[in-house]
């Protein structure tokens, strides 16, 4: 099974450059949006023709902002997982056998002090809710935008950036958290020397230059790890700020 994950940065702006033609080439069998940025009547038709049985949506109650999209071509099981008051539309949960799948766009703490303990309470409860479920018995996958980048060997310029939301100690730290909770980083896990990203600002020229940040991830739990084939983050693929990153796994 394919699993892919994109924070598109605006779904319509990504249907009008037909950044969705690369799915042709990886046939995957869910794909997790982030950052879909419409409400379900913005919803260009094109995303239903993309081939996939089921479509879900979890708009933010503030237009143009947030908001989630999981296409799969297997049954779930689908809620807008209430561990966090989600009116930001950041969250999909998706069940089917044991597993539980989440599609997620985590908070970004750059603007103030304010959005970073929002931040920062998203990540604790979630964690939380997640080891619950663990504990109940399932199998976890995790796939979205974390909004933080985990290790130096992460983004391009570590020391520059040391002291900026994203690639601060506490948050950096959480993932330390969510590692040792049982789950494993999907890509570091089976390339764990290679610096690869999957965001670039859209100035100085980053993304020539790539000057970028790992900050989109599938993070599973350690149970199935046994069952991963490979990991991907797509560089090639344009559209967006991000570019979609994915797994293989035999479930």
């Amino acid at each position: 099974m394919k699993l892919f994950s994109w924070n598109v940065n605006g779904i319509r702006a990504v249907v009008n450059k037909d950044g969705f033609d690369w799915l042709k080439d990886y046939k995957p069998d869910f794909l997790g949006l982030q950052e879909v940025k419409a409400t379900e009547d913005q919803i260009p038709n094109e995303i239903y023709n993309l081939g996939f049985d089921e479509v879900t949506l979890n708009s933010a109650a503030r237009p143009g902002y947030s908001g989630v999209m999981s296409l799969a071509n297997f049954d779930t099981i689908t809620t807008n997982s209430m561990f966090f008051e989600d009116d930001e539309g950041r969250v999909l949960e998706h069940r089917f056998k044991n597993i539980v799948l989440f599609n997620i766009y985590f908070p970004n703490g750059q603007k103030d002090e304010e959005r970073l303990n929002y931040k920062m309470k998203f990540y604790d409860k979630f964690l939380n809710y997640a080891d619950g479920l663990q504990k109940d018995g399932f199998d976890i996958i995790i796939c979205g935008d974390v909004n933080t980048a985990h290790n130096e060997i992460d983004l391009k310029n570590p020391q520059a950036n040391s002291k900026r939301s994203g690639f601060l100690d506490i948050e950096r730290a959480w993932i330390d958290r969510l590692l040792e909770n049982g789950f494993i980083d999907t890509f570091r896990y089976l390339y764990p020397k290679e610096a690869k990203y999957s965001w670039w600002t859209y100035r100085f020229n980053a993304r020539a230059n790539n000057a970028g940040w790992r900050i989109d991830y599938f993070f599973i739990s350690d149970s199935l790890k046994d069952k991963l084939k490979d990991a991907f983050i797509l560089n090639d693929v344009f559209g967006s700020d991000h570019c979609p990153v994915g797994i293989e796994i035999d479930i």
